[in-house]
C-alpha cells in the first residue's frame, strides 16, 4: 500500500470544481511531479476521448448515402429531416465505432473538400474484392512499409484509403 510520501494528493483539499491542476493544486505537489499533469483524484484517471462521428460534405444526400450503404457497405444509423433545409445522415461502417454524418444545412466544408478518411481492415486483398464487386472503382492493391492500401472516393469526390497494417 503507498505511504503518504507515495501520494502527491496526500493533504490537499480536493476540490470537485477544476478539470485541471490549479496553481495553488499543483504547489502542493512534490517538487518533482509539479510539472507533470495529475487527473485529480475523484475523477479516476484520465478522461477518455472517442472519436465517434466525423462529418462528410457531400452535394447530393440521397446519392451519397446510396453509395455509402449500397456500394461502400455502411450501415444507414439514421436519417432525420429536422427542416426543409435541414437533414441529418449517420454511416457507419461495418465493425465500426466511428461513424460519418452526411446532410443538408449542417454546415462544414465544400462537397469533396474531405480526403484522408481511413478504414482498417485485415485483408486488403478482401476489401479490394468486395468494394469492386458492389460496383466502387477502387484502386489496386499498393503495398508500403507501413500498410497494403487500397483507395477510393465518394461520387463529390470525398477521398477514403482501406488499409491492412502490416503483422507486428
Amino acid at each position: 500500500m503507498a505511504g503518504a510520501d507515495d501520494d502527491p494528493f496526500v493533504g490537499a483539499d480536493c476540490d470537485p470544481a477544476p478539470l485541471f491542476v490549479s496553481a495553488p493544486y499543483a504547489l502542493r505537489l512534490k517538487p518533482v511531479e509539479a510539472a507533470v499533469w495529475h487527473p485529480l483524484p475523484m475523477y479516476g484517471g484520465p478522461m477518455d476521448y472517442k472519436l465517434e462521428l466525423v462529418s462528410v460534405p457531400v452535394s447530393d444526400v440521397d446519392a451519397a448515402k446510396a453509395f455509402y450503404t449500397e456500394k461502400a457497405g455502411f450501415n444507414a444509423d439514421h436519417d432525420h429531416r429536422v427542416s426543409d433545409d435541414m437533414r441529418f445522415v449517420q454511416l457507419t461502417p461495418p465493425g465500426s465505432a466511428c461513424s460519418i454524418a452526411i446532410g443538408r444545412g449542417m454546415g462544414g466544408g465544400e462537397p469533396g473538400s474531405v480526403q484522408g478518411l481511413q478504414l482498417v481492415v485485415d485483408d486488403a486483398d478482401a476489401a479490394h474484392a468486395e468494394l469492386s464487386a458492389r460496383g466502387v472503382e477502387v484502386s489496386d492493391v499498393q503495398d508500403f512499409p507501413w500498410g497494403r492500401f487500397v483507395f477510393f472516393s465518394d461520387p463529390d469526390g470525398n477521398g477514403w484509403a482501406v488499409q491492412q497494417i502490416p503483422a507486428r
